[in-house]
C-alpha cells in the first residue's frame, strides 16, 4: 500500500510522540520549555525559548555518581537551581516523547522540589 511511511523502530515511534506532544507545548522567555533526553547511560534537561529559537541553559548528569534515577532527580534540582538564579520560575515540561515514568518523572520531582512551577 503507497502512502507515508510509519516508523518501527523505538526511536522512530518515539520522535512521533515528541511531535504530538511539541504540538500542544511551546515555550517563552518568560515561561521556558523544560525539555529532558535519556539516554541508555545519561539524562540531559534543557530550558528552550521557542520564541527565539534559543536554548537559555542545560545540565547534564556528568559527574554524578550513584544510581540513574538518583542522578536524574539531581539533574532535576540543579537546571531549578540555575534557572531560579536566571530569574525563571515557571516552565512548561516536555517529555519529549517518552513515559512520564522512572527517570523522566525523576527530573520533573527534583525541579519541582527545586522550586520551579510546572
Amino acid at each position: 500500500m503507497p502512502g507515508k511511511r510509519v516508523p518501527k523502530t523505538r526511536a522512530g515511534l518515539r520522535a512521533r510522540r515528541h511531535v504530538r506532544v511539541r504540538a500542544k507545548v511551546a515555550g517563552t522567555a518568560e515561561r521556558p520549555r523544560l525539555v529532558v533526553f535519556r539516554s541508555l547511560k545519561h539524562m540531559t534537561a534543557q530550558l528552550v525559548d521557542d520564541v527565539q529559537h534559543k536554548t537559555l541553559m542545560t545540565v547534564t548528569d556528568s559527574g554524578l555518581t550513584g544510581k540513574k534515577t538518583e542522578k536524574s532527580v539531581e539533574v532535576g534540582k540543579r537546571v531549578a537551581e540555575k534557572a531560579k538564579a536566571a530569574g525563571i520560575t515557571k516552565v512548561v515540561f516536555d517529555r519529549a516523547g517518552y513515559q512520564y515514568h522512572g527517570r523522566v518523572k525523576a527530573v520533573a520531582d527534583g525541579a519541582r522540589e527545586g522550586g520551579l512551577e510546572f
